[in-house]
């Protein structure tokens, strides 16, 4: 695995420590990504209060992601609207009703249905003037604002090293799956002028990569 979000959860192995069984490798979930996503969106919507959460609830991870996001707006004291996406034609619906609820920034949960219409996401977002964070670079390369999570490079070499290891005789039972050691904060200029946002420097100082 070289970046499940929640392979325990998702029934993967048993546990991080001791996978269990013939999968392992790496995870990217992290409490802290979160936390560090609604940081980011305080740090460029002044006065932020709303924020909406797009996710899918028949996502295996999702009610785990939902939960950290939950932990994390309590402490920042956010109030949160999630809005659930089952299937791609949804996503309309979804931003009307973000719209309705007075939402100020949006962030984006992983999962198979949201990856897959990242382009529709971001275009979505930039039409309702919406701030957004996502969950992977795609999304930025998409026409999103802004992505905070695991670095996706950085994943797969660390991956290499599982593969390298069990070819030699190692059994993946016997390694631990890891947890995400760096992340990548990416930034479009571009989708932020597009909806009249400007970024402070502090922000882009800290930024891995800036689309311009």
């Amino acid at each position: 695995m070289p970046m499940a979000i929640d392979p325990v959860e998702q029934g993967f192995v048993t546990s991080l420590a001791r996978p269990g069984g013939n999968v392992t490798g790496l995870a990217t979930l992290a409490p802290e990504i979160s936390g560090k996503q609604l940081d980011i969106l305080k740090e460029i919507v002044p006065k932020l209060s709303h924020v909406a959460v797009l996710g899918t609830s028949t996502n295996a991870a999702n009610a785990r992601l939902l939960k950290e996001v939950e932990l994390a707006a309590q402490a920042l004291h956010l109030k949160i609207q999630y809005l659930d996406v089952k299937t791609p034609v949804e996503f309309e619906s979804a931003f009307r009703a973000a719209g309705k609820g007075h939402t100020e920034a949006m962030l984006v949960l992983t999962g198979p249905v949201v990856n897959a219409q990242r382009k529709e996401i971001a275009d979505l977002a930039a039409k309702k003037q919406l701030p957004a964070i996502f969950p992977f670079p795609e999304y930025v390369e998409a026409g999103g604002l802004m992505s905070y999570g695991a670095s996706v490079s950085d994943s797969y070499r660390r991956a290499a090293t599982y593969v390298d290891k069990i070819l030699k005789g190692a059994k993946p039972t016997d390694l631990p799956v890891e947890q995400p050691a760096k992340f990548e904060l990416i930034i479009n200029l571009k989708a932020a002028k597009q909806i009249g946002l400007i970024i402070p420097q502090r922000v882009l100082a800290r930024a891995d990569r800036v689309i311009r």
